[in-house]
């Protein structure tokens, strides 16, 4: 987030020295603006040489206010001090004023604190303009509109040394909730000053909303896809009945819309969708945004959010089969009597059972996982990012008997070290510097009931892994600054793309949380890996486009097939994504739809590999080939897989093609080819194929007794 706030910097203290400022010259209609504002100060009956009001409201009084707009100070106060480190040494302050103009919070250089004193720049004192006249906040409550007033600007004299920059702060219906402001000397002004400002209260805007409307459907979107979760992403608010119930400024900016004539629209009148059908985007396998347009004819890239107990079902959980998409009635008959009860009757199509794509390592997985379903094992999952770690996590939650209760998730990579504590195990009122007032519910109780899925486990900071190990033992949280221990029940799913074990042998995870978290342990296979290639890419495309849907060109297929993925499904989501867009009207995706740089990491690839994969490659047979998949991508993959040469004659054009061979056939083809590869080594075949030794044995047993 600092990054959104980047001046341009100077080598001593990453602002613009304020020698370097030059005073920008006042625009056209500038002077009329001001002679209008100071009209309007004069008929308060204001004089220009008025003294400083050093009349604040008594303490008791500020406490009032302060508790009154405790809200917005929670919300506010952080992005003030992150918006103090980006001015510090520049003769400047940070105001916070509510909607009346009084000030509630101040920080910013002390010398200038000081000065600012002696004008009643202070907490407690009101700066709305029948107080003080024109300056930014009082002008921005009457204006209602991002505001600078420099220098001479200001009504009274004698703050014409000051220059002032604030923003109003909206709630999502449009309703004032206070004003963020920058002052300083104004010899020190620069115009950045104003976009720090307004990007600061729109961060303050977002959080307000997300506060407001967390169980909500919320949609983000951008005219372009890669301001899509940034400060410029307009985020509007959808009730179930798809009426829109609020929406933040860059939304109304986009929209050119007013907040009140927004809140009359709902999906239909507005995008043309439907909240129902936003839904069914959304729980698709690795949802893409979607492209809808506007009534005014606005094309707008859309994500959607959902943080409510029930985002897993709404929007993350996958449907991974064509059929599910289109189920007949019989069909959810047996579906909704087979399911136990679940608090959403609008996501009908979740679980285990959709994940299953005909690859034979998904299905041996999530054979694995059903067994330990409800009998309050530990489930940890292994694999690359973006394999889909967090949809099996949620979809075991599905299928379990806490389907009703929270789906809590963290990302213990993504959290800064420093706050990863407060958020697991939740914190009392005054337990640090910041701590909000009246403490936090952490999420490890967040999940309770529920399933907590701890994912990245191995970036965890070692010193927090004792008091989660400590958690899961006792089933007891006791949250920063407290004496009380709160009882959970919880499942919990472990994740991590790291080598555990290693971890363990350097020191830096504990072995006795390993083995806690590791009752059952599976590994989700690279996409590179995988026999379904094909299936999992029409499946998205079908998610992308469901209307028209476009086909997949042999040639196109064959190189996916001839490529490492290095992003796994994220990434194959995001190439199809964008060959969508380019096959507008098409009914194939063919190879000139690829993104350039695409095709250049696949030739990169293919050309010293293009040898092997001739050499390796198997005669056509109809049943997912595994092993041929692995031919194709064995040059860029980690730990390639050699093919059963050995089982086979060397194929030629003439050969005739081969019986087809059973899922199981298959996979006893690959294990042979693993072993033949280890020279033997059953250890080294299993940590390839990603399976047990036992698990070799018994294949291999049960395929000689046949």
């Amino acid at each position: 987030m600092v990054d959104a706030f980047h001046a341009p910097a100077s080598p001593s203290h990453g602002w613009i020295q304020p020698s370097a400022l030059a005073v920008t010259p006042p625009q056209a209609g500038r002077s009329e603006l001001i002679q209008q504002w100071h009209e309007r100060c004069a008929a308060l009956g204001l004089s220009r040489v008025e003294r400083p009001d050093f009349d604040p409201l008594r303490r008791s009084d500020l406490v009032v206010a302060r508790e009154r707009n405790q809200r917005l100070f929670t919300h506010a106060a952080p992005v003030m001090e992150m918006l103090l480190e980006q001015i510090v040494d520049t003769d400047s302050m940070i105001v916070l004023a509510d909607t009346t103009g009084t000030i509630l919070h101040s920080v910013g250089d002390d010398r200038f604190l000081q000065r600012a004193n002696k004008v009643a720049l202070t907490p407690g004192v009101s700066w709305a303009e029948h107080s003080k006249g024109t300056n930014a906040i009082g002008t921005t409550l009457v204006e209602e509109t991002p505001t600078v007033v420099h220098g001479g600007e200001h009504f009274i004299h004698a703050n014409n040394f000051l220059t002032c920059s604030a923003a109003p702060i909206f709630d999502p219906r449009g309703e004032m909730l206070g004003v963020l402001d920058v002052t300083g000397d104004q010899r020190s002004y620069h115009q950045h000053t104003m976009g720090l400002v307004r990007m600061s209260a729109r961060m303050i805007e977002n959080q307000w909303l997300s506060d407001d409307y967390g169980n909500r459907l919320r949609l983000h979107f951008h005219g372009r896809a890669e301001f899509i979760g940034t400060l410029l992403e307009g985020i509007i608010v959808v009730g179930v009945d798809g009426k829109i119930l609020g929406a933040n400024r860059s939304a109304l900016d986009q929209l050119d819309m007013s907040i009140a004539a927004l809140r009359m629209q709902s999906l239909p009148s507005l995008f043309g969708i439907t909240a129902s059908a936003v839904f069914d985007h959304f729980r698709t396998p690795l949802p893409t945004p979607m492209m809808l347009h506007a009534a005014n004819g606005q094309q707008f890239h859309v994500s959607a959010r959902f943080n409510g107990p029930q985002r897993a079902v709404v929007l993350d959980m996958p449907v991974t089969s064509v059929e599910a998409r289109m189920p007949t009635p019989a069909h959810d008959a047996a579906a909704a009597a087979a399911r136990p009860p679940c608090p959403s009757a609008q996501a009908p199509f979740s679980g285990l059972r959709y994940l299953d794509t005909g690859d034979a390592q998904i299905a041996a997985t999530l054979q694995k996982v059903r067994r330990v379903i409800n009998r309050d094992i530990p489930l940890l999952v292994l694999g690359e990012t973006g394999t889909g770690k967090e949809l099996l996590a949620r979809a075991v939650h599905q299928d379990s008997n806490r389907a009703r209760q929270p789906f809590v998730a963290v990302n213990c990579a993504s959290i800064p070290e420093s706050l990863i504590e407060a958020e697991l195990f939740g914190y009392e009122d005054g337990a640090f510097t910041g701590a909000r007032r009246k403490g936090a519910v952490g999420r490890i109780v967040q999940a309770n009931g529920g399933t907590l899925f701890l994912d990245e486990i191995g970036d965890m900071p070692l010193p927090l892994q004792a008091r989660l190990l400590r958690v899961l033992q006792e089933r007891n949280v006791t949250p920063l600054g407290s004496l009380k221990s709160i009882p959970v029940d919880i499942a919990v799913i472990g994740a991590t793309h790291r080598n555990l074990r290693e971890m363990i042998d350097a020191g830096t995870f504990r072995e006795d949380l390993y083995y806690r978290l590791n009752g059952l342990v599976v590994r989700l296979p690279a996409l590179r890996e995988r026999s379904d290639l094909d299936v999992v890419a029409r499946r998205i495309l079908l998610a992308e486009c469901p209307q028209d849907t476009p086909g997949i060109e042999a040639s196109v297929l064959a190189l996916f097939k001839a490529y490492a993925w290095p992003g796994n499904l994220r990434q194959l989501a995001n190439v199809l994504r964008t060959a969508a867009v380019m096959a507008a009207g098409e009914s194939h995706i063919c190879e000139h739809h690829l993104s350039d740089d695409f095709l250049e990491d696949v030739r990169r690839v293919r050309s010293p590999a293009a040898p092997a994969a001739a050499a390796f490659a198997p005669a056509p047979s109809p049943a997912p080939d595994f092993a041929a998949t692995q031919a194709a991508c064995a040059p860029a993959a980690p730990e390639p897989m050699p093919q059963p040469v050995q089982d086979a004659p060397e194929p030629s054009p003439a050969a005739a093609p081969s019986a087809p061979r059973t899922l199981e056939e298959a996979e006893i083809d690959m294990i042979r080819s693993a072993l033949a590869a280890a020279d033997g080594n059953i250890s080294v075949a299993s940590k390839r194929l990603g399976i047990s030794r036992n698990t070799i044995y018994r294949k291999l047993r049960w395929n000689k007794a046949d």
